[in-house]
C-alpha cells in the first residue's frame, strides 16, 4: 500500500509545480516515476505516446495510466485490475486537485490585480521557464527507447526519418488544390502508425 501514498505525494508535487501544461510536466513526471524504478524508461515513452493519442490533457492521461501500471510493477501482488484502478484514481486526483484549487484562487486574485506591475513581472518570468520546460521534454523524449530500442542501426535511421518527416508535414505548408496547407496532426499520427506497422509489423 506504500506505493499509493508515494503516487499521491509524487503527483501532488507535479500538480503544484507543473507550470505550462502536460509537455512541461513530462520532465517532472519522468523524475518522479522512472528514477524510483516504478516503471522503466521504455514504458514511460510508451505511456507518453499513448497519452498523446488519447483524448484529454497529456498530463492527466499519463497520470491515469502510470497510476494503473505502477503498483503492479512495484509489487506483483498488486497487479490485478482493481489495484490498478485504485492507483489510477489516486494519481489522477492528486495531479488535478492542486491545479483546480490554484486556478480558482489565482483567477480571483489575478482578476483583482491584473494591472499590477508585480503580477505582470511574475508572468514575464514564467513564460521563458515554460518554454524551457517544454524544450526539456522534447530532449527527454530523444532517447534510445524512442529511436533505437533494439540497438539496430537501420531502425535508428528509419525512426529519425519518420520523426523529421512528421515534423515537416505538420509545420510546413504543402501545395494542395491551389492553396498551401499543413496536414492535420491526427492525419500525421495515422500515417505514422501505418508506416510503423508496414516497417516493423510485417
Amino acid at each position: 500500500m506504500n506505493i499509493y501514498l508515494k503516487l499521491i505525494w509524487a503527483y501532488l508535487k507535479i500538480g503544484i509545480f507543473g507550470f505550462g501544461g502536460g509537455y512541461a510536466m513530462l520532465s517532472l513526471v519522468e523524475h518522479a516515476v522512472v528514477d524510483p524504478g516504478w516503471i522503466t524508461e521504455t514504458m514511460f515513452t510508451d505511456i507518453v505516446a499513448i497519452s498523446q493519442m488519447t483524448p484529454g490533457p497529456i498530463g492527466i492521461n499519463s497520470a491515469t495510466y502510470i497510476g494503473y501500471v505502477a503498483p503492479g510493477e512495484v509489487n506483483p501482488a498488486l497487479a490485478s485490475p482493481l489495484w490498478g484502478i485504485l492507483g489510477s484514481l489516486a494519481a489522477t486526483l492528486a495531479v488535478v486537485l492542486p491545479s483546480f484549487f490554484l486556478v480558482i484562487y489565482s483567477s480571483h486574485f489575478i482578476r483583482r490585480h491584473r494591472e499590477s506591475g508585480a503580477i505582470k513581472a511574475i508572468f514575464s518570468g514564467l513564460r521563458p521557464v515554460v518554454v524551457g520546460l517544454i524544450a526539456s521534454a522534447a530532449i527527454l523524449l530523444m532517447n534510445a527507447a524512442n529511436f533505437n530500442p533494439n540497438g539496430i542501426s537501420w531502425q535508428l535511421i528509419t525512426n529519425i526519418i519518420i520523426c523529421v518527416a512528421a515534423f515537416c508535414l505538420v509545420y510546413f505548408k504543402i501545395p494542395w488544390r491551389g492553396k498551401r496547407r499543413s496536414l492535420h496532426p491526427i492525419l500525421v499520427i495515422v500515417m505514422a502508425g501505418v508506416a510503423g506497422y508496414l516497417i516493423y509489423g510485417l
